[in-house]
């Protein structure tokens, strides 16, 4: 699946926002190894260099095109081109950190224990991933998808909810007892069909590609007319998009 940090970033501040929030709340003195899953074009990496200078940071992602741009932005922590879902860590890790791209990978019950075995001693799991598929977004998304020609080529790539509950997650990481939270972060969008803009940077980019050219802009216009009617835009051009998102944070003792 190709990445286009262009179109990413072109909501890179109400992005970033979760990032840092999870930052503010990682309790450590001086990490050695960090490593930042699914880095992405390296804007949150930069933020990890800049509160930990001297430690070591590599930048996990399967996009080349986001890793050219990172190692442009952060020439000094290492990148890593590999899809998550297979990445070996070297050696364990003081920081495990990962903003906004674990719900691409399956089976969280496997995964993320996996995760907390990649710790050091005294190490700590910091995640953050979307937890909205269930909002109107991805509900429009998928009606769009399973209303035309391209049903057949789009149903395999549908995932209905990749992020399984808090409940369903300390379940899964009861061993290290993980602090569990969600907020929903309302975003103020301005601009030509911004929810579409939006999600073209992330969940409509696997389906936009699996489809022919000549499909693409039907496609696209049954999304943004699903779009617009579940986000109105207001009468001062705002257009208001709520997004939720599930935070995990742990530490391996």
């Amino acid at each position: 699946m190709g990445w286009s940090p262009d179109q990413y970033l072109k909501f890179a501040a109400p992005r970033l926002r979760p990032a840092l929030d999870l930052l503010a709340r990682i309790d450590l003195e001086q990490p050695g190894l960090i490593y930042d899953l699914g880095c992405g074009a390296g804007n949150v990496t930069a933020l990890l260099a800049s509160r930990w200078p001297q430690a070591r940071i590599v930048g996990v992602d399967s996009s080349s095109a986001m890793l050219d741009r990172a190692a442009k932005l952060l020439p000094q922590a290492e990148w890593v081109l590999a899809d998550l879902a297979q990445w070996q860590p070297s050696e364990a890790a003081d920081l495990v950190f990962s903003n906004a791209a674990l719900h691409w990978v399956d089976d969280h019950a496997r995964f993320l224990p996996w995760l907390v075995r990649a710790l050091a001693p005294g190490g700590v799991l910091a995640l953050q991933m979307p937890a909205n598929f269930t909002a109107p977004s991805h509900r429009s998304l998928f009606a769009a998808a399973l209303s035309g020609p391209w049903q057949d080529l789009l149903r395999p790539l549908l995932r209905e909810n990749p992020v399984g509950s808090p409940e369903d997650n300390w379940a899964i990481l009861a061993e290290v007892r993980p602090e569990i939270w969600e907020t929903t972060y309302l975003h103020a969008l301005t601009g030509e069909d911004p929810v579409l803009e939006w999600i073209m940077g992330t969940s409509l980019r696997p389906l936009l590609e699996a489809l022919p050219e000549g499909w693409q802009g039907d496609f696209l216009a049954v999304c943004r007319n699903l779009l617009a009617k579940a986000y109105p835009r207001r009468a001062n051009g705002v257009t208001l998009f709520p997004f939720r998102r599930q935070f995990i944070l742990a530490k391996k003792i």
